[in-house]
């Protein structure tokens, strides 16, 4: 159990690589992970150990079985590294009553994604090693400029965001984030469905902004028919209604969601009447651009598909050339000689360096070739927003605009809007009474109510009802 050969499989290296495996494993254990996330973050880091010691283990040819996932991973991760290192432009910040916070960020045109994609989150302020997944809210179509993400203050990170956030003035310095992603779905279809049914509970609302605000650009900007929208969404308390504010972005040019027929029916279940003091109303927090911000961008520039393309082709040939060249006029004369054998951890070991060179050589090369272009697009955007006296004054033009514009949009929300007390809703009703030959039925929230909504979904009376989940769970 102790040996370690320097020809064939190596039992010690196994065993390692076994125990560190068990330990991410263990992690895994839905208790552990949703009370002590951290734990399972950082102990997943021992993913690096395993990966070394089940290569030392196996060798490098036995290795390759699992060599493209691993390759493509790499690639991956080391993007995600170059991204992170630089911190983002945060516009602005709208404070729920809620206890919510949703985050405005600065956004580069070329950079697109789907609905329902999240972004890992980290402000050093709070913790410099945490790093969070959230929702992204936004639309990339009908928000050029701007990337959103809802941050629900539940744990003791985003518990420390939402006092942070809360406790500033009207107009802050800055705030420091940095982002990796967003990541989402390769497609979405809504469009196939003659009605989407959308149920949520609590915070999962977030995850339909993003599609409401995709049908919204259809139905203003091709002027196409859209699916007819049915929102279900139940809060334990009135102040949680103040999350349906969220559906529509922050913009200058007023929304006309009148055209889009949008139903909402929303539910308080823990309230027999509303307690929210009519008062207290969503604010929004400013931050100054800062020279040594950025906004989020392709890293790969607009682009992106080719270059990743292009990264993943000649990194390999990289590697495969200085693997050659190392067997050629190293490796070989030494195992052809009849007194050495080359030993094959140091074997395995050579490939794993050439591996991590020619990723990092491929990804660097990229990565400089398009940091001209973003750079180039972030100076447009910084001196848009340096002409724009939305980051100096809240009582300035634009901020007027950015209100009047909301209540003319808000109006056509709250005309789309019921509101019941006291009561949660009978999904196997309001489900059953829907007509139509497709019916798109997505969930988001509670495991327990997604289930239910499932089982109704699959029963022999709902042939028309399509389920998806579009929750995540870590």
């Amino acid at each position: 159990m102790l040996q370690w050969d320097k020809v064939g499989m190596s039992a010690m290296a196994g065993e390692l690589a076994l125990i560190f495996g068990l330990f991410m494993w263990i992690t895994t254990i839905p208790r552990i992970r949703r009370k002590v996330f951290e734990i399972f973050f950082y102990t997943h880091y021992l993913y690096i150990i395993y990966i070394v010691f089940f290569i030392f283990h196996v060798g490098i040819v036995y290795a390759c079985i699992m060599l493209p996932g691993f390759y493509l991973f790499m690639v991956d991760r080391y993007i995600r590294f170059l991204q992170s290192r630089r911190q983002v432009r945060l516009v602005s910040a709208r404070v729920l009553p809620c206890e919510t916070v949703e985050l405005n960020f600065s956004k580069g045109h070329g950079l697109t994604y789907n609905p329902t994609s999240i972004v890992f989150i980290n402000i050093p302020s709070i913790s410099k090693l945490q790093w969070h997944p959230f929702t992204v809210t936004s639309n990339s179509n009908l928000e050029p400029e701007k990337m959103s993400v809802v941050i629900k203050s539940e744990g003791t990170w985003t518990q420390n965001l939402y006092k942070l956030l809360s406790t500033h003035s009207a107009i802050d310095d800055r705030l420091g984030v940095s982002v990796e992603g967003p990541y989402g779905p390769t497609s979405t279809n809504y469009l196939r469905h003659e009605t989407l049914v959308l149920i949520s509970g609590g915070s999962g609302i977030t995850n339909f902004a993003s599609i409401i605000r995709e049908l919204i650009f259809l139905n203003t900007t091709f002027k196409c028919k859209t699916p007819k929208i049915i929102l279900i969404c139940a809060f334990r308390s009135s102040s949680g209604l103040s999350m349906i504010d969220l559906i529509l972005p922050i913009s200058s040019t007023p929304y006309d969601i009148s055209n889009l027929d949008l139903q909402i029916e929303a539910y308080v279940t823990k309230e027999k009447e509303s307690q929210l003091n009519s008062q207290i109303h969503l604010q929004t927090k400013w931050f100054k651009p800062n020279p040594t911000d950025a906004p989020i961008c392709a890293i790969l520039g607009p682009n992106s598909w080719l270059w990743l393309g292009a990264i993943i082709s000649s990194s390999f040939i990289i590697f495969l050339i200085i693997i050659g060249i190392i067997d050629h006029y190293y490796i070989f004369p030494i195992d052809h000689n009849s007194n050495k054998i080359f030993s094959y951890p140091l074997r395995s070991f050579l490939h794993m360096l050439v591996i991590c060179v020619s990723i990092a050589i491929g990804v660097s090369a990229a990565f400089l070739l398009n940091k001209k272009h973003n750079a180039k697009e972030a100076n447009r955007i910084q001196s848009m927003e340096n002409s724009t006296p939305t980051v100096v004054s809240p009582s300035s033009m634009i901020y007027n605009i950015h209100r009047e514009s909301e209540s003319l949009s808000c109006q056509s929300l709250v005309q789309a809007t019921n509101v019941h007390y006291g009561a949660r809703p009978d999904l196997r009703r309001m489900l059953f009474e829907i007509k139509g030959s497709s019916v798109g039925v997505f969930s988001s929230g509670p495991k327990k109510m997604r289930q239910e909504v499932a089982t109704i979904c699959s029963s022999n009376l709902a042939n028309n009802l399509h389920f998806q989940s579009v929750s995540f769970t870590w």
